[in-house]
C-alpha cells in the first residue's frame, strides 16, 4: 500500500535498505571527512551498499572524522521536486539535542511552505538518533500506509516520540569524551576498569549516562533488562531495532535474547552509520523500542 504523501528523513536514521526502497523514503546523508583527506563522504548513497566497516577500521586505526550536515543545497533540490510533482512532504529529523541537522532543515520547510501555499510541508524533531529515528520513520510509515493524513502521522510521532526507548553501551569511552559527550576522567577511567557505561536519549534528545557495569557481557544484558522494565505490552508484538558499531556478533546475541526472553517476532539488525558511529565509537551497541517513557 503506498503513501498519500512522501516522508524524508536523515541518514543518521540508519533504516536498512531494504526498507528505504520498500517504503519509498527519501533520505537525506549527512557528511563526514577523514582525518588527512579532503574527499567528503556521504553516509548514505541510494542503492550503494557501502562497507561501513571499513570506515570503523579506521576509527580503531586512530583516524579521526569530522562530522558535518547534509548538503543543503541537495536537500532543497530534493523537497522541490517532490513539491512541484503535487506532493506533500512530511520530514521526520535527527534530534536537535545531538545535530544541527534538524534546525537547518527545519527553516528550508518553513521557506519552502511559503512558496508552496497549496502543499502541505511538515516537521517533526524526533529527538531520537540511529534506529531510533528510524523505529519512528517505521512506525510513521505504516500509520501513511494503512491510509493516515499527513498531520495525522505527524501527530501520532510528535504524540509518542517520547515513548521511543533508546538503549545503548559503547566498548571505549574515548570516542564519547572526544565528541565532548564525557568527561576525560570517566573516560579514562571506565576504559581502565572495564567499565560499560549503559546509556539512553533522553526527552532533550541528549546522550545521557544512566547506569556503570563492569564488563561488556554485563552491559549487553542490561540494555535487555530494561525493556523488560519498560517496554509496552504485548512487547511480543512489537518491532524491535537494533543497530552495532560493526560488532555484529554482540547485536546478535541481544537479538536473539529479546526473541527468547519477550517472544518478540520482528528484531531488524544495521549498523550504526559513519557519522554517529564517529562520536560511539566502534562496538556501539544500541537497542529500540515503544515503552512507557523514554
Amino acid at each position: 500500500m503506498s503513501m498519500n504523501f512522501e516522508i524524508v528523513t536523515d541518514s543518521s536514521s540508519n533504516l536498512v535498505e531494504e526498507m528505504i526502497d520498500d517504503f519509498g523514503l527519501h533520505v537525506l546523508p549527512l557528511t563526514f571527512m577523514v582525518d588527512g583527506e579532503d574527499e567528503v563522504y556521504q553516509s548514505y548513497l541510494k542503492g550503494e551498499h557501502t562497507d561501513l566497516s571499513q570506515f570503523y577500521t579506521m576509527m580503531r586505526e586512530g583516524k579521526v572524522f569530522k562530522t558535518s550536515l547534509p548538503n543543503l543545497a541537495d536537500t532543497e533540490q530534493l523537497m522541490r521536486g517532490l513539491l512541484e510533482q503535487g506532493r506533500d512532504v512530511l520530514y521526520l529529523g535527527f534530534s536537535s539535542g545531538l545535530s544541527g541537522t534538524y534546525e537547518a532543515v527545519e527553516l528550508l520547510v518553513g521557506q519552502l511552505a511559503g512558496e508552496f501555499p497549496d502543499r502541505t510541508v511538515l516537521s517533526v524533531d524526533t529527538l531520537a538518533a540511529s534506529g531510533g529515528e528510524g523505529l519512528l520513520v517505521w512506525h510513521a510509515v505504516q500509520r501513511a500506509r494503512a491510509g493516515a493524513a499527513i498531520e495525522e502521522v505527524r501527530d501520532w510521532v510528535e504524540a509518542n516520540k517520547l515513548k521511543l526507548a533508546h538503549w545503548f553501551t559503547v566498548d571505549d569511552l574515548m570516542f564519547l569524551f572526544r565528541g565532548g559527550r564525557v568527561s576525560k576522567t570517566s573516560a579514562w577511567a571506565g576504559t581502565m576498569l572495564n567499565i560499560k557505561p549503559v546509556m539512553h536519549v533522553d526527552d532533550d534528545g541528549h546522550l545521557v549516562p544512566m547506569e556503570k557495569v563492569r564488563g561488556r557481557k554485563k552491559s549487553l544484558n542490561a540494555l535487555i533488562d530494561h525493556m523488560e522494565k519498560t517496554a509496552l505490552k504485548p512487547i511480543e508484538d512489537q518491532m524491535v531495532f537494533i543497530t552495532h558499531g560493526d560488532c555484529l556478533e554482540d547485536a546478535e546475541y541481544v537479538a536473539a535474547q529479546v526473541k527468547e526472553r519477550f517472544g518478540v517476532r520482528d528484531v531488524v539488525i544495521n549498523y550504526v552509520d559513519p557519522v554517529i558511529g564517529a562520536h560511539s565509537g566502534p562496538g556501539t551497541m544500541a537497542l529500540f523500542f515503544l515503552a512507557d517513557k523514554r
